[in-house]
């Protein structure tokens, strides 16, 4: 499988990718579940609601949100930040499938935006990050399709299916299930953000799945700033 960043996004987007394979994803280890509460406790101890928003990594991708994507970062927030203020608000993190909540506590611990995507679910087809065409359509995870438009970045494969809106938004048709077994992981850089956080984000995902879900690596975690073979 290839990953290409177009080039009109150089720059502009950069990822941390890996791949775990034969994961085991309708079961709650124990054990896992004690990681998850650890990882919690952490960022409650380590951040507040109020100053959230000065976080320089927050500020990354708020800007990115701002000047890149047109989108007012108040009213739609980057998706670990979503995810982080509803933790320090007491609520629960939600519970999806044990690879998703993996995914999530990666995602509030290094404060970066984390997809997962069935490797099945899309053929393991070239994949390629690069500006939507008016029209394309999209379906988002627990949303309604919807139409895009050519300001939008998406994560495709080469002949046309979206998997992501860049970095927010991952599609129902190639999203992690109970029964996904092989998993390629993307966490999402934006200018300002250095790479050894998307590679340590890969990492600990990896090393969890494997850890708790049964997994094997099938691809070490690299960066991709222009294209890659996995």
């Amino acid at each position: 499988m290839k990953l290409i960043i177009d080039g009109k996004l150089r720059g502009k987007v950069f990822v941390g990718v890996g791949i775990v394979l034969g994961v085991r994803n309708s079961e709650y280890p124990g054990e896992l579940i004690k990681v998850i509460n650890s990882v919690i406790n952490e960022v409650k101890a380590k951040y507040t609601l109020d100053k959230l928003k000065d976080d320089p990594i927050i500020r990354h991708y708020r800007d990115f949100y701002w000047h890149e994507l047109g989108i007012d970062p108040t009213k739609q927030r980057p998706a670990q930040e979503a995810l982080l203020r509803r933790v320090l608000r007491g609520e629960e993190l939600p519970r999806i499938n044990p690879m998703v909540d993996i995914g999530n506590i990666a995602s509030i611990k290094y404060l970066v935006p984390i997809g997962l995507y069935d490797i099945e679910s899309f053929g393991g087809k070239d994949l390629v990050f690069r500006y939507a065409r008016d029209g394309e359509q999209f379906t988002p995870i627990g949303s309604p399709r919807k139409t895009l438009s050519n300001n939008q970045i998406v994560l495709s494969t080469t002949d046309g299916l979206i998997l992501h809106v860049y970095p927010y938004r991952d599609s129902e048709d190639t999203k992690v299930r109970v029964d996904t077994r092989n998993v390629l992981i993307v966490t999402a850089g934006v200018p300002g953000v250095d790479h050894e956080r998307l590679l340590n984000s890969a990492s600990f995902i990896m090393e969890l799945a494997t850890k708790y879900l049964g997994g094997s690596i099938g691809a070490e975690p690299i960066l991709i700033n222009e294209e890659a073979l996995l």
